[in-house]
Formats: C-alpha cells, sequence, structure tokens
C-alpha cells in the first residue's frame, strides 16, 4: 500500500515539474507588432485576416465523431456474443443504441442536421 502511494506521489511530482518546465521554457518573451501581424506582400492588410468560422461545419465535425466513436464501440459488440450471456448482450446493446438514437432525435429536433440553413 506504500509503495503504491510513494510511486503515486514521485509520478504526480515529476509530471507537474515537467509541465512548469515546459510552460516556463515555451514563453515568448519578445513579442513584435510586425511578426504577429499577417503578411500581404510587405503591405499592411487590407482588411481583416480572420474569416468568419461557420457553426454550422463545427457541429457536423462533432455529430461525425460521435458516430464514428459509435462503430468503434458496436464492432467489438460483434465479437463478444460468442462469449457472453445471450440476455445481458441484448440487454447491453439495445441500451447502447437506444441512448445514441435518443441523442440523434435530440440533434434532429435542435435543428442541427438541416444542412439548407
Amino acid at each position: 500500500m506504500f509503495s503504491i502511494l510513494l510511486i503515486s506521489l514521485i509520478l504526480m511530482t515529476l509530471s507537474i515539474v515537467v509541465m512548469m518546465l515546459a510552460t516556463i521554457l515555451s514563453k515568448k518573451t519578445y513579442s513584435d507588432r510586425e511578426k504577429s501581424s499577417p503578411f500581404e506582400c510587405g503591405f499592411d492588410p487590407m482588411s481583416s485576416s480572420r474569416l468568419p468560422f461557420s457553426l454550422k461545419f463545427f457541429l457536423i465535425t462533432i455529430i461525425f465523431l460521435i458516430f464514428d466513436v459509435e462503430i468503434a464501440l458496436i464492432l467489438p459488440m460483434i465479437l463478444i456474443l460468442k462469449f457472453s450471456n445471450l440476455m445481458m448482450w441484448s440487454i447491453t446493446s439495445i441500451i447502447f443504441i437506444l441512448i445514441l438514437l435518443l441523442g440523434l432525435y435530440h440533434e434532429w429536433n435542435q435543428g442541427m442536421l438541416n444542412w439548407s440553413n
């Protein structure tokens, strides 16, 4: 018990020291206005270099990631079918798919799947 506590304390201390060193060493001490401004062939920029980002693309990306992780979780369920209890496997699979369908319905109800806007 004591050895686990000691190892945990050493690892936590070591990780804190490494993070503090990375924070201190990565600071830029000299910031120049010319270096931080966008470059347009040697001239001052005519307009803002930042374009407005569409929130719709971000939401579509998040939805894709959610369903990508869903596939990664459903595929092993097929492989463990022959090793597990059929009743428990069925209940677990149905609950998992119901939660995903409820999430999809919520996204649809909130209008996140409308591409026309």
